[in-house]
C-alpha cells in the first residue's frame, strides 16, 4: 500500500501526517513503528492521522514511535490545524481539534502568503489530582514531593494536561544523562499509565530550559503537554507567575505558555518539512 504523507515538525517534535479521509489504514499502530524507524523508515516521533470529526473541524489520531496512542500532543496539534487549513482548506482563524482528551481551540498564525505558520492552542485546565493524572500518591496534589526511585531522592511536581507528565527542577540540565534517568520514571509502578518526564532548569522569571523523555519516544526536541505542565509546576513552586507569559527553550526551539486556574496557553510554531509517498 502506498501514502502520501506530510512530514511535519513543532519545535523538531516531528510527526508523519496522513490524511485518514484518503486512507483507511487497518493497523495505524504497526505502521507508526514502521515509518517512524529513522534508518528503514520516513523516521519521527510517531505518527498522526488527521481525521473527519462529528464535533469539530478534524479529529487526531496519534501514535507514538513504539506503536502506543497518545492522548494528546501540543505540538502536534498545532501542526494538524496547518494541515486543515493549509491542505483540507479550511480557511478559519481558529479551529477546533478533536483529541482523545477533548475537543481543543486553536488560534493559527497567517503569513502574509494565506499560510498559517503557528498557533496559540487552548490546551484547557491543568489536572492536579494525582487519581486523575494518574499518579499512586496521596494528597490533593503533589507539588515538591519527595520520592525515592531506585536509590535516588528527588522532588517532584505532577500534572496532567490530557496525559501524565512529572516536572522536576535542577541545575546543568544539559549534562543530564537523560537516556539513563528518562526511563526510571517512565517505568515506575508509581505511574501507572506510565508517564512523560520533564528536567527544567531555571534560567529567569519568565524563561526556563526543559528537557523531555517521553513515554513511548524517549528524548524528544520537545513536547507541548510537556512545556505547558513545565510552566504549570514552576507556577505550583514560586518560580513564575500565573498569567504571565513564559518562554520555555527546548531542543528544537521555543515555545510560549501562559497558565491561569481556568487554561494553559500555549503559543509556537507549525511547519511542513517535506511531502511524499511511501510504499508500505
Amino acid at each position: 500500500m502506498k501514502y502520501e504523507f506530510y512530514k511535519m515538525q513543532g519545535c523538531g517534535n516531528d510527526y508523519v501526517y496522513i490524511d485518514a479521509r484518503k486512507y483507511a489504514i487497518d493497523d495505524p499502530s504497526a505502521l507508526s513503528i514502521k515509518i517512524s524507524d529513522r534508518h528503514f523508515g520516513i523516521g519521527s516521533d510517531g505518527l498522526i492521522l488527521v481525521a473527519p470529526s462529528d464535533t469539530a473541524d478534524a479529529r487526531m489520531i496519534m501514535f507514538n514511535l513504539d506503536g502506543s496512542e497518545g492522548r494528546m500532543c501540543g505540538n502536534g496539534i498545532r501542526c494538524v490545524g496547518k494541515f486543515v487549513h493549509d491542505v483540507w482548506g479550511v480557511k478559519k482563524d481558529i479551529l477546533t481539534i478533536e483529541t482523545k482528551s477533548g475537543i481543543k481551540t486553536l488560534k493559527l498564525q497567517i503569513d502574509e502568503n494565506g499560510s498559517a505558520v503557528g498557533a496559540t492552542v487552548d490546551m484547557g485546565k491543568a489536572i492536579l489530582s494525582p487519581q486523575l493524572i494518574p499518579v499512586d500518591l496521596d494528597g490533593d496534589s503533589v507539588v515538591d514531593r519527595e520520592v525515592q526511585i531506585e536509590d535516588q531522592t528527588y522532588h517532584i511536581t505532577c500534572v496532567s494536561m490530557g496525559n501524565p507528565h512529572v516536572v522536576l527542577f535542577t541545575k546543568d540540565v544539559e549534562k543530564l544523562d537523560l537516556p539513563a534517568v528518562g526511563p526510571k520514571f517512565e517505568h515506575h509502578p508509581m505511574f501507572p499509565e506510565s508517564v512523560n518526564t520533564e528536567f527544567v532548569e531555571i534560567l529567569g522569571k519568565d524563561l526556563l530550559r526543559m528537557r523531555v523523555w517521553e513515554r513511548g519516544s524517549g528524548e524528544t526536541w520537545a513536547c507541548g503537554t510537556g512545556t505547558c505542565a513545565t510552566v504549570v509546576a514552576a507556577c505550583l513552586n514560586g518560580y513564575v507567575k500565573k498569567g504571565e507569559d513564559v518562554r520555555v527553550i527546548l531542543n528544537g526551539g521555543e515555545l510560549v505558555i501562559n497558565y491561569t486556574d481556568e487554561r494553559v496557553l500555549m503559543t509556537g510554531p507549525a511547519k511542513i518539512s517535506f511531502i511524499g509517498r511511501i510504499d508500505v
